[in-house]
């Protein structure tokens, strides 16, 4: 793709340089219709994943896009005639806490399964289409969670290329009881003496284990095998063909107007700003604002990347000493993220006025947030928790959206970072919290505190960089507690400070488990912490997962 330099625009001026980036963009665009051709054709070739409350849906999804197939989260009722407007590919029923027998579970329109579509159910799915079809559905001699070895009757089909005794992730107490006419068994456990069956007639298969963990070792072999050989699926989902629409897309929406991007230094915005650059160059105006709760720096390199690698249109705001002054005294969590919201949405709207022309705001959403909020198309209603980027700011601030990363998930918009140019320390960054140190400086907000707890964090970062552990950790930061400890420095002492280090593995933030760094870089960072933060001289490692615990402490 093109990486042509964008004009820097300070004058906020959208006449001839404007004029001259967009007929840039169109002649690339001309050029590359082939790719824009082949993102149509894409989501032609849709496969649909009926949610029926899994926690797996979502990974499900992720699986099918990582073999470049375009697919959609739906709700579990989505009616048969929909269905059949949108003409997917091929369905694919996700599993589910409840039992199909129950009084108020789930079920889908059982006319689905007369639509000829192939159809892949996955546990409760799989029971489901069962049920749905005659057959009986019941508790098991034995529940069936972790690890198991399921035993293939034959190969081919969708075990096609698979071991016939292969490792399986299964997590059920219900199972399909009673063979029925219309299936045949295609894989068995000694627990589960029906694990995975095949209509004689209709394109339909069923799976008691779960391909989509990582746990089963051929789960992506099945995953490919439903898709291409079943579905008859190309693999035509590309981030490239992707990045060519939705340029085109921006720019029609745009048109003259200038559009604000409010950066946080995270991938989401980030990227959402380097493909806004890319798209309608000096049309684009930047924000980011300093609440003097940023990491170690975080402004600065804000500003390397935006200011003087992408020529971006960047407004900088020091606003450390309003956020700061309107903390003092504040120990609740969730007053600490009322002012700073507050706050921050003051001092964004005093800065657009400042943007002449903008009519645009645009917004680092992604796929799981929508879902999340209930906001999807034809997506499950059910909101599982609000989030402030799907709908909020837009209306407080008076500006139209624009939300290019919506129907991307967090790995995508990662390698989506890199092909736009963005640096790795960027695309690679873990998340950091809206409320920034505020929220892990326990207890009262002061400059001394913060210094503290920003000083131990960036240790402990570039700690982990050295180590190589920073990329193998989804998450890492330090805690600053609200209490003191005894201790003992020299042959004085000391009541100081106490920090705690956390770090978490998860593959989607729905759960995580606390990464096991090795004893003797724990014992390293916590030595260079105590003798290098003044003010520290104790330093524990949290252990917590989550559930029960959260990610962050507060």
């Amino acid at each position: 793709m093109n990486n042509a330099k964008i004009t820097d625009l300070k004058d906020e001026s959208t006449g001839a340089n404007a004029q001259s980036a967009q007929s840039a963009q169109v002649a690339h665009l001309s050029a590359n219709s082939n790719a824009i051709d082949c993102h149509s054709k894409a989501e032609k070739e849709t496969i649909l994943i009926f949610d029926f409350g899994s926690q797996f849906a979502q990974l499900i999804a992720r699986r099918v896009r990582e073999l470049n197939v375009y697919c959609r989260i739906v709700r579990h009722d989505l009616s048969c005639e929909r269905v059949k407007e949108i003409q997917p590919k091929g369905i694919i029923f996700s599993g589910g806490p409840a039992s199909v027998y129950a009084k108020g579970a789930p079920h889908s329109d059982p006319e689905i399964l007369k639509l000829g579509i192939p159809i892949l159910g996955i546990c409760y799915g799989m029971q489901l289409i069962w049920y749905q079809l005659g057959g009986k559905v019941g508790q098991g001699k034995e529940r069936e969670f972790g690890r198991a070895v399921i035993e293939i009757d034959k190969g081919g089909g969708i075990f096609q290329d698979i071991p016939l005794e292969t490792p399986v992730w299964m997590s059920h107490g219900d199972q399909v009881q009673g063979l029925q006419n219309d299936f045949f068994i295609t894989a068995t456990t000694p627990q589960c003496p029906i694990a995975a069956v095949q209509h004689r007639s209709l394109p339909i298969y069923g799976l008691q284990f779960h391909p989509e963990v990582t746990h089963t070792r051929a789960g992506d072999q099945l995953l490919h095998n439903f898709l291409f050989p079943i579905c008859q699926c190309q693999g035509l989902w590309k981030l490239e063909a992707w990045i060519e629409n939705q340029i085109r897309s921006i720019q029609n929406q745009v048109g003259d107007k200038r559009v604000i991007c409010g950066l946080s230094g995270g991938v989401d915005s980030s990227v959402v700003a380097a493909l806004l650059a890319r798209a309608i160059g000096p049309q684009l105006a930047c924000i980011f604002i300093d609440n003097g709760l940023l990491r170690d720096g975080e402004a600065e390199s804000v500003r390397e990347t935006f200011q003087n690698w992408f020529k971006a249109d960047l407004h900088v705001v020091d606003a450390s000493s309003q956020f700061l002054s309107q903390l003092k005294g504040i120990t609740d969590p969730q007053e600490k993220r009322k002012r700073i919201g507050h706050i921050f949405i003051e001092v964004f709207r005093q800065e657009a006025k400042s943007i002449r022309d903008a009519r645009f705001l645009a917004q680092g959403t992604l796929y799981p947030d929508v879902i999340e909020s209930g906001g999807a198309l034809d997506g499950p209603a059910q909101v599982i928790k609000t989030h402030h980027n799907v709908g909020g700011l837009p209306k407080e601030l008076g500006f139209d959206l624009i939300e290019p990363l919506r129907d991307l998930f967090k790995d995508e918009v990662r390698r989506l970072g890199k092909q736009l140019g963005l640096p790795d320390h960027v695309v690679w960054r873990h998340p950091f919290p809206g409320p920034g140190l505020a929220v892990r400086c326990l207890g009262e907000i002061t400059p001394q505190r913060l210094e503290i707890i920003r000083q131990a964090d960036a240790i402990f970062l570039e700690e982990l960089h050295q180590a190589d552990w920073y990329r193998r950790t989804a998450q890492a930061f330090a805690v600053l507690l609200p209490v003191q400890s005894v201790g003992v420095m020299g042959d004085g002492r000391t009541y100081e400070n106490v920090i705690a280090l956390r770090a978490v593995q998860t593959d989607d933030f729905m759960t995580a488990d606390w990464s096991h760094l090795p004893h003797d870089l724990l014992g390293k960072i916590a030595t260079r912490i105590i003798n290098s933060v003044q003010g520290v001289n104790r330093v524990v490692f949290d252990i917590s997962s989550k559930p029960p615990a959260t990610i962050e402490w507060e």
